[in-house]
């Protein structure tokens, strides 16, 4: 069984049932997710190990966050616990014309305070075939971004396969350093990132926020020579409730491509680029084409869609049949 291992914050999710607007509400579901956990998650319906280290706070929060990922398969044995503070973050969904609002709450949580000898990462990543990370959890602290190297490093040393996903947000870098100044280290010992033209121009100055993707593509290659893949993908949004997904990936001699997939009625975006993570990882650490990993990825994100909460929650079967064609829904008996 393939093992995939990834770091980064858990936070508790806080939503008002349904569709209904903050305002409305006289209570809130609590789901709980994080980008590089949602990727575990996915993975481990999918057939895989999956691994999740972080740090939670040492309470009866941070211990119900530890039985989510349990619940869905996720080895939590590398877990640390002190502190407090729970990681929070609100989402009130949208649908049709009206968007989906997040509002964050992660200041002095006890992930960000987690700092890199914390971490044995020789033990954790003993058997591993992939670590993965987002350039979220290097913006939350310097401890975090420590670690992560730290995990980078030891991967590269073990002959591990690293994906990372570059994409992080401006308004999380708080503890004086950028992503100009911590990404470019991470992704120097990544063979697969995903990232867009814009994240390309904005971390490494790399074209123009519009350039067209190959060129970009083949430029942070040549940059960073350890990058084997850079993937992305084209998304249209025809309204909150009406997405169109596409794959696209610079395999290091030619630009390949996904159809378009319809998703006609968004249950639930969030962790959307998760499932594509994940769909991407599944396809290469088992080998498969790029050709095919690249569906898997397009797949995987398109099913997303249609699941409540942060993480993807369906079998290889269900990515496949899509894949292959199948996207008609009927019901399986």
């Amino acid at each position: 069984m393939k093992k995939i291992v990834t770091f980064g914050e858990v936070m508790m999710r806080l939503s008002p049932p349904g569709y209904a607007k903050f305002s409305q509400a006289t209570s809130l579901d609590i789901d709980y997710g994080g980008g590089e956990a949602n990727v575990a998650i996915a993975l481990a319906y999918m057939g895989m190990k999956a691994c999740h280290v972080t740090r939670l706070p040492d309470n009866i929060i941070g211990k119900s966050a530890t039985q989510y990922l349990r619940q869905h398969w996720i080895d939590t044995d590398h877990i640390l616990y002190g502190d407090t503070r729970m990681g929070l973050y609100f989402l009130e969904k949208g649908a049709v014309h009206r968007s989906s609002e997040i509002v964050y709450e992660r200041e002095d949580s006890a992930f960000s305070k987690i700092e890199a000898e914390m971490i044995q990462w020789e033990e954790i990543l003993e058997g591993a075939d992939c670590f993965h990370w987002t350039g979220i959890t290097p913006a939350i602290s310097r401890g975090a971004a420590k670690a992560c190297l730290k995990a980078i490093q030891v991967s590269n040393s073990m002959g591990i396969m690293v994906s990372g996903d570059i994409h992080s947000r401006k308004s999380l870098w708080k503890y004086g350093l950028s992503k100009q100044d911590i990404i470019p280290d991470l992704v120097s010992g990544s063979n697969v990132v995903i990232a867009s033209t814009y994240d390309m121009y904005d971390i490494f100055g790399i074209g123009k926020s519009e350039s067209n993707f190959e060129t970009s593509a083949k430029t942070l290659q040549e940059k960073f020579p350890l990058i084997q893949k850079v993937v992305d993908k084209d998304r249209e949004v025809l309204s909150a409730s009406h997405n169109r997904i596409k794959g696209k990936m610079w395999n290091g001699s030619k630009l390949l491509t996904t159809p378009f997939y319809d998703v006609t009625h968004v249950i639930d975006r969030v962790g959307t680029g998760d499932a594509y993570a994940a769909g991407l990882i599944y396809g290469l650490v088992n080998h498969k084409k790029d050709e095919v990993a690249l569906k898997f990825a397009a797949a995987s994100c398109a099913l997303k869609h249609t699941v409540e909460g942060d993480a993807n929650m369906v079998s290889n079967e269900e990515v496949t049949r899509l894949v292959e064609g199948n996207g008609l829904g009927d019901i399986k008996r």
